[in-house]
């Protein structure tokens, strides 16, 4: 293999919206990419150095200036992917991906016996880190950094608010097929089969969707614990994750945050409250998220010293844009020998999205739903130079596989359910979503803004140059003007 040399990095003092700001770099590039929020602050990745592709038996890497590899998956082949990325990659020091659904038939059993990609990860060419205060850019020398920053500015002086438009969606699209499939899973839980399960549908989303306008507006309606925007390997998405898969720090501590027992948030504070405190008196719900903790207790004990694995929360309330769920924190501290691919895996598919045990909840959910779920109910990785994973629960995302787009929710099945409100609990959870969706703008229109940015760019040279924008506040008001300056 050839080594690439050191990637360098730049800091500039930034003042714009992260959010609109790298999602007007998404809308620019027909470049694989992939935005990852969290917590407001956002990295920017594109291209692709070297990449990861798992499939069930054979993991391939490739990229460029790098030896292909070609290897067998084995019963762990995210270990596979941790040896790949860790010693035969270069790049910017991180990396990114993600996980379909369907990997977790490589570690419980059942599922398709082709070959196709169920997880892929990529070492990016460059980055942009984007914070309230500061922006800072990574790439292969001053000419790329150059390159890089031109482009910042140039979507600094592009973003804008998406427009009113909205497009919609029919939420009643397999409807019948899934109170039949609710009731098939209880009649198997009740007969002993299995504690849990996640039923989901999906509802089709017409043509013509602009997915970083509908990203930017559907961030102005969450408070995710995470959000993406993505297009690599064949997907697209646009998600507002409500829960992590996990979260590996690079001094080994494990953090899962299960969400599990859902009404609605739609705005009326009584009613809300009244939701909410129904919440914790509901024998059903209370009895999906505790199944569902000790699920997740069991699984970082498998990879974490068993004194260190502790509840932090239990049973708080979490609100994700129109819903709230009941919310637990664990964490533990990785034993000897057990590194974050373990962990991953130990944890992966979300117990709140397969369900319990997961070997015969994987093939109750396959039975019901009589599809593949793909990307929904995976994750979207994110690996740090530091060496912290962080995974993100697909949910309440926006998705596009070919010429296919669509939502995509289900409701956890216990004993007690009834398909009528688990359908209404889809419906709730899919107007998380549906709500929010952009049609694309019309092409004249679109080009207009792009010349205007241009121009206001070329217009300053480097070391002088600034760009206002104006964006809003976290009440969705117009704010000052935002301004990014090379310095």
């Amino acid at each position: 293999m050839t080594h690439r040399d050191p990637f360098t990095e730049r800091k500039l003092p930034f003042t714009g919206d992260p959010i609109a700001v790298a999602a007007a770099l998404s809308a620019a590039t027909d470049a694989p990419h992939l935005l990852y929020e969290q917590g407001g602050s956002v990295v920017w990745s594109e291209g692709e150095a070297a990449v990861v592709e798992v499939g069930r038996a054979r993991v391939g890497f490739h990229g460029k200036d790098v030896e292909a590899v070609d290897s067998p998956a084995s019963e762990h082949p995210l270990a596979v992917v941790g040896e790949l990325l860790g010693t035969r990659s270069g790049g910017v020091g991180s990396a990114h991906g993600w996980i379909s659904y369907e990997l977790a038939h490589a570690y419980h059993g059942g599922g398709a016996s082709d070959d196709r990609v169920l997880a892929r990860f990529v070492v990016p060419e460059r980055e942009i880190e984007l914070t309230p205060s500061a922006a800072v850019l990574r790439a292969d020398g001053p000419d790329a950094l150059d390159a890089l920053e031109r482009r910042l500015l140039l979507a600094a002086a592009s973003a804008v608010e998406p427009a009113a438009a909205r497009v919609t969606v029919d939420l009643e699209e397999s409807a019948d097929r899934y109170r039949a499939g609710v009731a098939d899973v209880v009649r198997a839980i009740q007969a002993g089969e299995l504690d849990k399960a996640i039923v989901s549908r999906s509802v089709s989303v017409p043509d013509g969707l602009d997915l970083p306008a509908t990203y930017v507006a559907g961030r102005r309606g969450h408070l995710p614990a995470r959000s993406f925007l993505l297009r690599h390997g064949g997907w697209e998405a646009a998600g507002f994750s409500p829960e992590i898969v996990a979260r590996v720090d690079a001094d080994g501590l494990v953090t899962a945050q299960p969400l599990a027992g859902t009404r609605a948030l739609t705005g009326d504070g009584d009613a809300d409250a009244a939701r909410r405190a129904e919440l914790h008196r509901d024998a059903k719900e209370v009895y999906e998220h505790a199944v569902s903790v000790r699920l997740v207790q069991d699984e970082l004990t498998e990879v974490c010293l068993p004194e260190s694995v502790r509840t932090e929360e239990f049973m708080a309330v979490e609100e994700r844009g129109s819903v709230q769920h009941l919310a637990s924190r664990l964490r533990g501290r990785l034993a000897p020998g057990r590194d974050r691919w373990d962990a991953l895996a130990a944890l992966f598919p979300a117990v709140t999205a397969s369900g319990i045990p997961k070997r015969p909840a994987l093939a109750a959910v396959r039975h019901a739903e009589g599809d593949e779920r793909g990307l929904y109910s995976g994750a979207v990785v994110r690996l740090d130079a530091e060496g912290t994973l962080d995974a993100a629960l697909v949910l309440r995302a926006v998705l596009r596989h070919g010429d296919r787009t669509w939502l995509r929710a289900g409701a956890g099945i216990v004993a007690g359910s009834d398909p009528e409100r688990e359908l209404e609990e889809t419906r709730e959870k899919l107007r998380a979503v549906s709500g929010h969706l952009v049609p694309t703008a019309p092409a004249a229109a679109s080009g207009d803004r792009g010349v205007a940015a241009e121009a206001a760019v070329v217009s300053g040279e480097r070391g002088m140059a600034a760009v206002s924008a104006t964006v809003p506040d976290d009440q969705g008001t117009a704010a000052e003007p935002a301004a990014v300056t090379a310095s």
